[in-house]
């Protein structure tokens, strides 16, 4: 018979078991362990009970709405001589004469989720609730990551660098994470029990989160409101009065605290590098290694065919629904896929901004990233769309007033460039394209492209045309300054041209949508040589595009050259992002938890008249309380110096990224970060 215990206080034993599953930063006021590894709570006893060793005890461990054994969602075991490693087991040990010390290790393919554990005499007695999270220390589970330094960056680490900007001018943004952070780790599974899938079959639900693919599809759909109560409402029409610009979140917690604050209503509002950030925060925090991927030329293909085809009218207007995004975001999940064959493991892209459905849902993948630089897609989930991202040809044809379409261009090395995350243990920029394709040109990439199945694919032995355009720029194009640009035009034929130039500057937001035209040339015509050039030159005034540009400071230059006799055309387009003014950082003295310390700040006014309401704000994982410290310093003058002081106090010893950001009616956007080593 079973022997039953009267127990009079459960030690869950939070600090030491938190600190040995790495869960320490999320507090030690609850248990939160990570699945096929154990962890050990000790049974005080009332007096007068005893526990003897050989005595049979039942433990019940729960999860979801509705428990069930064939669902892995409930499972009864009892005390064994040895720890299993592929099932739910516990031992137990005698430090005292009234305390009894259960080692409880789960299965490494255990369901992740809010757990009851229940010591089963009868009635059965609570011994307490815990938090099962994915364990990538653990050689058993799915996510498991071999290399210490690669979990510390993609599990642990609470801050990050995202990449935008262009390719030859690329961009920092200081993001923090924060999936330690108060109330995280709850918000996060509360995302998923949002989802269509919970709503629709919570049993099921449940026991499928067992598996880090579902997870991750889960993830991909909920980050974006699109169909469901997701965290995020996608906005790129530049009207956001009525809620945030993309532009001014710097954090995931604030965007979760306030989606769930606010009765899980879509926060306004994201853009790309948002929803991965936020997708990055919550699967971390479910103990999924992430990273947040780059990538830039990034093509959106609507149609499913690997071509991004593109029809301008005569003005350079684009008329078609394919599109090439100056850069896009996603992230990348770790993990074994048991669904797909061997060699298909490791890094899997997932993507939650809203652009196509997938089974009828606006998410994206996870794909293997493997698969995609194969070219291999027939594998899960929406591999076809996410190797156009990378990989599409490009045709681009004028479309004239006639109806007519005439092919002016075309590329098979434009899409997918410089595949940006930031590296382990440092700030600098890795560059993973290796990882999703072969170098471009070479007969492994275009072996990959036939591999695809592409039926329209072009033809790389087409002749040059004779006369080329390209656009050259200056070195000096920050924000607020007047500079010129160029339109090189040369006749590489034997024959004498006879020529119209067009070229002409337009706003243009980071997705490739076009704003307001803020520069124009006459109309030119050229003559020009044979195997000579001639050149226009553009000038770009700040009273014109201060007016027209975007928060992502973008301008698109297109050069349109028609020859008057032949009637062909040229076309050369390059987008440009104007560089922006630096924040300066000083710290005096050492850093260490619980001490206040003021920074200084310090930027300059680059635009030629003044700045209204200007506020710093700074921020950065467990060195606040949460929420941005706020200092406003009114207004700036044209060309002058601003400065701020700044208090906090830090709140965890380590290295941490503090980070800071500045923000006016006219200049915004504006970020600067430095690591601290924050002392005990």
């Amino acid at each position: 018979m079973d022997q039953v215990l009267e127990i009079d206080r459960v030690d869950l034993a939070c600090a030491v078991n938190n600190a040995e599953h790495h869960t320490e930063l999320n507090g030690a006021t609850r248990l939160i362990v990570r699945r096929g590894q154990p962890f050990t709570i000790n049974l005080h006893l009332q007096p007068g009970t005893h526990f003897h060793q050989g005595t049979n005890i039942n433990l019940i461990a729960t999860t979801g709405p509705e428990p069930s054994e064939d669902a892995d969602t409930a499972v009864k075991f009892g005390l064994s001589k040895f720890m299993s490693k592929t099932r739910w087991s516990a031992t137990a040990a005698l430090p005292s004469e009234n305390t009894v010390s259960l080692t409880v290790c789960s299965n490494p393919n255990a369901p992740i989720g809010l757990y009851q554990l229940t010591l089963d005499q009868g009635s059965g007695v609570s011994l307490g609730q815990f938090v099962l999270l994915f364990n990538p220390w653990c050689t058993r589970d799915s996510v498991y990551l071999a290399n210490e330094a690669e979990r510390q960056e993609y599990v642990l680490s609470q801050d990050g660098l995202i990449y935008r900007g262009k390719p030859k001018r690329i961009t920092v943004l200081p993001w923090t994470f924060g999936q330690f952070e108060p109330d995280m780790l709850d918000i996060c599974l509360t995302v998923l029990s949002k989802s269509l899938q919970h709503l629709q079959n919570p049993a099921q639900d449940c026991s499928d989160r067992r598996s880090p693919v579902y997870v991750t599809r889960v993830l991909s759909a909920m980050i974006n409101s699109q169909d469901d109560k997701g965290v995020l409402v996608g906005n790129w029409s530049g009207k956001y009065e009525d809620g945030v610009r993309p532009t001014a979140w710097k954090d995931s917690c604030s965007i979760l605290r306030q989606w769930y604050h606010q009765d899980c209503i879509g926060v306004e509002y994201g853009q790309c590098w948002v929803f991965s950030a936020v997708a990055c925060t919550v699967s971390r925090a479910l103990g999924i290694p992430c990273r947040v991927v780059t990538n830039y030329e990034s093509a959106h293909d609507t149609n499913s065919n690997l071509l991004v085809e593109c029809y301008y009218d005569e003005f350079a207007e684009n008329l078609g629904d394919d599109s090439i995004w100056n850069f896009h975001v996603w992230v990348e999940s770790w993990m074994t896929r048991p669904d797909l064959k061997l060699s298909y493991e490791g890094w899997q892209a997932s993507d939650s901004t809203p652009q196509e459905t997938s089974d009828g849902i606006y998410c994206c993948g996870p794909v293997p990233v493997r698969a995609i630089k194969e070219g291999d897609l027939t594998v899960k989930y929406d591999a076809p769309f996410v190797y156009a991202e990378v990989n599409a040809d490009v045709v681009e044809y004028v479309t004239l007033r006639d109806g007519r379409h005439v092919k002016i261009d075309s590329s098979t090395t434009e899409v997918g460039q410089c595949i940006s995350t930031k590296a382990v243990g440092n700030d600098e920029r890795e560059d993973i394209t290796h990882l999703y394709k072969y170098p471009e040109g070479s007969e492994e990439e275009r072996l990959v492209f036939e591999k695809a199945n592409h039926q329209n694919r072009l033809i790389q032995n087409e002749e040059d045309p004779g006369v080329h355009v390209k656009i050259k720029l200056t070195p000096d194009m920050m924000v607020g300054t007047d500079f010129d640009v160029y339109a090189r035009v040369k006749n590489n034929t034997d024959a004498p041209k006879n020529c119209h130039l067009m070229f002409y500057a337009q706003a243009v937001s980071y997705n490739g949508k076009l704003g307001e035209t803020c520069g124009l040339t006459e109309l030119t015509e050229m003559n020009v040589k044979p195997t000579e050039g001639d050149k226009a030159t553009l000038r770009l005034k700040y009273s014109e595009y201060g007016k027209a540009i975007t928060q992502d400071r973008m301008i698109k230059l297109v050069a349109l050259l028609v020859d008057i006799e032949t009637k062909e055309f040229y076309k050369a387009t390059k987008t440009i992002m104007l560089d922006s003014p630096s924040i300066t950082i000083t710290v005096p003295g050492e850093a260490n938890v619980g001490q206040p310390l003021v920074v200084t700040v310090l930027l300059v006014n680059p635009l030629p008249e003044a700045l209204e309401n200007c506020v710093f704000s700074l921020h950065g994982a467990n060195l606040t309380d949460g929420a941005p410290i706020i200092k406003e310093v009114g207004a700036v003058g044209p060309e002058e110096i601003t400065t701020a002081e700044l208090e906090f106090t830090p709140k965890a010893s380590g290295i941490r990224k503090l980070v800071i950001d500045f923000h006016s009616d006219k200049l915004s956007n504006i970020q600067g970060y430095r690591n601290l080593v924050i002392g005990e």
